[in-house]
């Protein structure tokens, strides 16, 4: 039976430059499609938050023009909270996405210095 999962991931960008956040950006989706086998067809919708300081570009905007088949899927960008210890120059992504694996079949992706976000959530 096909449901709605979430599939998250993050990343963090090398600077706080456009380029780096489209570097990063393309980097974080490819690996989530990659690993969970997610083709563009089957997204139901993508939002991408950015921490405070990544103010140079939109993270949807590199996805919705760099990535095959996604110039129709619904995008979003937001901010994170600004918290003390939050992660700088972090890029998340929450990809609803139409597919018959269980949550338990779902792979998270946390690349960079964001490897350390998954380890704090659990």
């Amino acid at each position: 039976m096909t449901k709605v999962r979430g599939v998250r991931g993050a990343t963090t960008a090398v600077d706080l430059s456009a380029e780096a956040i489209e570097d990063a950006t393309l980097e974080l989706v490819s690996e989530l499609l990659s690993a969970n086998e997610i083709e563009a067809d089957d997204i139901a919708a993508v939002t991408f938050t950015t921490s405070p300081d990544l103010v140079a570009d939109f993270p949807a905007r590199s996805a919705r023009e760099r990535v095959p088949g996604w110039e129709h899927v619904p995008l979003i960008n937001t901010h994170e909270m600004s918290v003390p210890h939050g992660q700088k120059r972090c890029i998340r992504v929450l990809v609803l996405w139409n597919t018959d694996k269980s949550q338990q079949e779902i792979k998270h992706v946390y690349l960079r210095e964001a490897h350390n976000l998954r380890q704090r959530a659990k």
